[in-house]
């Protein structure tokens, strides 16, 4: 999981997998926003850790950020 410095300012994680990439909005609630070459199960495995650790990222991102 990572996300990129400038991108936008709403909150998103993407997700990383050899068979392509994900993109979740964490506001106003976790949102799937781009799908390039998962599967459906591949996402929603890719959801379910983004929710396992949801607080983690954002305190991340706030940190990144200062906000």
């Amino acid at each position: 999981m990572f996300f990129f410095s400038r991108e936008e300012t709403r909150i998103h994680v993407h997700v990383a997998h050899p068979n392509g990439e994900a993109k979740f909005w964490l506001t106003p609630s976790l949102h799937l926003a781009v799908n390039i070459g998962l599967s459906k199960m591949q996402i929603y495995q890719a959801q379910a850790v983004v929710e396992a650790h949801i607080k983690e990222i954002q305190d991340a991102w706030h940190r990144h950020f200062g906000c």
